[in-house]
């Protein structure tokens, strides 16, 4: 039973948009009528900048992040874990509260991933950090980084099989939103950390 209000809790808090309401907040535009018109933190730096960019930021992973946490300090195992952590990000991309128009999850994910294993989202977020410094493109960055959270949980956690999958459907779903992204990365049109509108 615990499990089963801890996964729903996760969506739910998932379904709370950071970015609009930090938008509503700040008096700044709605972040899905301006910009890429997508609500996460890349687009709210565009419209809003660093101050209120990093609200987002903050918010998207903390959501990722507590429950994933709780779960991890109640001892849940790591399928189950994983799945509290995908109900989150599950919530981010698609919000109860704001008509099922969420963001691409990235920062929800990485909170996910701290949240269930300190190992897992150090190695992820490292990745990033390395991945943008070099080619200072943030979305090939993330790309990078969350497609190597299934080896890192498998090397570094030793999570079992369907603890992976789980972690592996997020990636493919977190990709799948990233794909305006990829044509352009691929176009070579993708622009660069502090200019994109992704």
């Amino acid at each position: 039973m615990t499990f089963y209000l801890l996964l729903a809790a996760a969506y739910l808090l998932g379904s709370i948009s950071s970015a609009i309401l930090v938008c509503r907040v700040m008096g700044l535009p709605d972040p899905r009528t301006v910009g890429s018109n997508n609500p996460g933190a890349t687009n709210v730096l565009r419209v809003g900048g660093k101050k209120a960019a990093a609200l987002t930021l903050f918010g998207d992973m903390l959501k990722g992040f507590l429950p994933a946490l709780a779960g991890y300090l109640l001892g849940l195992e790591p399928l189950q874990l994983a799945l509290v952590g995908f109900a989150a990000f599950l919530g981010h991309l698609y919000p109860l509260f704001f008509g099922f128009q969420g963001g691409k999850g990235v920062a929800t994910a990485l909170g996910a991933f701290f949240g269930m294993h300190w190992l897992l989202g150090g190695a992820v977020a490292l990745t990033w950090l390395l991945f943008a410094k070099v080619f200072k493109i943030s979305s090939l960055a993330a790309l990078i980084a969350t497609a190597l959270a299934v080896p890192y949980a498998w090397w570094l956690i030793d999570y079992p099989p369907a603890a992976l999958a789980v972690i592996g459907v997020l990636v493919v779903m977190l990709w799948w939103r990233h794909r305006s992204n990829i044509r352009k990365l691929i176009k070579g049109s993708e622009d660069s950390i502090g200019t994109d509108a992704g």
